[in-house]
């Protein structure tokens, strides 16, 4: 059952990408409506565990 589940998440991923590319070649609003809101997401994601991350990194 979680392979299902991560294999549904990647396939998002990989959509949410393929649009992001899409749209900055100027696809369908649609696309861009969908990279929007991927860029968002990973906005949060980045911020959300990228700010632990980086300060152990920076410490060094």
């Amino acid at each position: 059952m979680a392979v299902l589940v991560l294999s549904g998440i990647l396939v998002l991923v990989v959509a949410g990408c393929a649009c992001v590319v899409w749209a900055a070649r100027g696809g369908p609003r649609w696309a861009r409506a969908v990279a929007s809101v991927t860029l968002a997401a990973g906005e949060l994601v980045r911020l959300s565990g990228g700010t632990k991350s980086g300060r152990q990194g920076s410490d060094d």
